[in-house]
C-alpha cells in the first residue's frame, strides 16, 4: 500500500495513513479553514459570490462613514474645548483682580471729596486705573449695568429691597453697592444692588 499522502496530511510514525492529523495549525490553519467556509457560503449564494460581496462592500462602507463622521465630531468637539479653556484661562487671576479695581473707584470717589491740592494726584490715579482697566477690558472683561436697569437674578444679587420712589422704579435697580462683571459673556461676580419695590 503505497499511496500518496495530500498535502494537508501527514502520515504516522507506523507509516499508516488511515490516521491523518492536518499539518497547518495555529493561525495558518484558522485562516484555511475561514477561507474555506467563505467560498463555501459563495457557492451556496445562488452559485455565485457577487451578491455577498455587493453587501460587505456596503457594510463596510457604512461602518466607514460611521467612523468618519465620529472622528470628525470629536475633533470638533476637542477645537472647542480648547478655546474655551483658553478663553477662561485667566479667570481666576482676574477675579483675584478685582477688589484691587474697586480699590482704585473707592480712591477716586475720595479725591473727589477732598480740596484741590490733591489734584495732579487724583490724575494719576485716574490713568493708572484707566490703562489697568483696559487691559483687563482686552481680555474679555466687562462691566455689567446696573442702575436703572430691571432687576435680573441671572446678573444681579439684591442685597436689600427699599420702597421705590416712583412707579416707574418698581422692580428697577436703584443703587449699586458692589460692581459686577462679565468675562467672555460669562458672569465672573454678580452685582451687589439695591432693588426697589
Amino acid at each position: 500500500m503505497n499511496r500518496k499522502t495530500k498535502p494537508e496530511e501527514k502520515e504516522t510514525k507506523s507509516g499508516d495513513t488511515s490516521k491523518t492529523e492536518p499539518t497547518g495549525t495555529g493561525l495558518d490553519g484558522d485562516l484555511a479553514a475561514s477561507a474555506t467556509e467563505a467560498t463555501a457560503e459563495e457557492s451556496q449564494n445562488n452559485g455565485t459570490g457577487e451578491p455577498d460581496l455587493e453587501s460587505q462592500v456596503i457594510e463596510l462602507k457604512d461602518k466607514y462613514l460611521r467612523l468618519y463622521s465620529e472622528f470628525d465630531n470629536y475633533r470638533k468637539r476637542t477645537i472647542k474645548e480648547k478655546i474655551e479653556i483658553t478663553k477662561f484661562a485667566a479667570s481666576e487671576i482676574i477675579e483675584k483682580l478685582l477688589p484691587v479695581l474697586d480699590d482704585f473707584e473707592r480712591a477716586i470717589k475720595a479725591f473727589d471729596a477732598s480740596n484741590e491740592a490733591d489734584k495732579a494726584f487724583k490724575d494719576g490715579i485716574v490713568l493708572i486705573f484707566g490703562k489697568f482697566l483696559s487691559i483687563l477690558n482686552q481680555q474679555g472683561l466687562e462691566q455689567l449695568r446696573t442702575i436703572g436697569e430691571t432687576f435680573d437674578t441671572d446678573f444681579h444679587e439684591a442685597i436689600t429691597n427699599i420702597p421705590a420712589p416712583s412707579p416707574e422704579q418698581q422692580g428697577k435697580i436703584i443703587d449699586e453697592i458692589q460692581k459686577g462683571y462679565l468675562l467672555h459673556g460669562k458672569v465672573i461676580r454678580y452685582a451687589k444692588v439695591v432693588v426697589g419695590n
